[in-house]
């Protein structure tokens, strides 16, 4: 509050993707809505990240966290689609998954639901890389 009545404070979470594995989530705060959007897009396109995926799908199954939310990613078959809600769904799609299950658990609030997603996809290991850090080739 000041004297001439509430200060107000705009918040814009935005995630950025070319749908081909590259994925970047935004949060940006400023005193108007375009330039809180503004923020968002360029901090989200600065944390582009590239994620390892294994076709439409993703490699392993992965469990995301962050603050008190946890959001679980399923690998699914072709032709399942993405079953998510609209928070996770928005970060899978465009990083370019098009067959995944997801649970949330926890906090169902947006911005840790987005970066728990993130910080899933992220946290993905391809099975080659696996192969050559352990020295070992996997079955299957």
């Amino acid at each position: 509050m000041v004297k001439g009545g509430r200060r107000f404070s705009f918040a814009a979470l935005m995630v950025v993707g070319d749908r081909k594995g590259s994925v970047g989530i935004g949060y940006g705060k400023a005193t108007e809505v375009p330039s809180a959007v503004d923020k968002a897009r360029k901090i989200a396109i600065r944390n582009l990240k590239k994620i390892n995926l294994s076709g439409g799908t993703l490699p392993h199954r992965v469990v995301g966290r962050y603050g008190s939310s946890r959001v679980a990613l399923v690998p699914a078959s072709p032709g399942t689609g993405v079953i998510a809600g609209g928070s996770a769904r928005a970060v899978l799609e465009l990083a370019g998954v098009h067959d995944v299950l997801t649970k949330a658990y926890g906090s169902n609030s947006p911005k840790n639901l987005v970066r728990a997603t993130f910080e899933g996809l992220a946290s993905l290991f391809d099975p080659k890389e696996i192969e050559r850090l352990r020295g070992v080739k996997l079955a299957g």
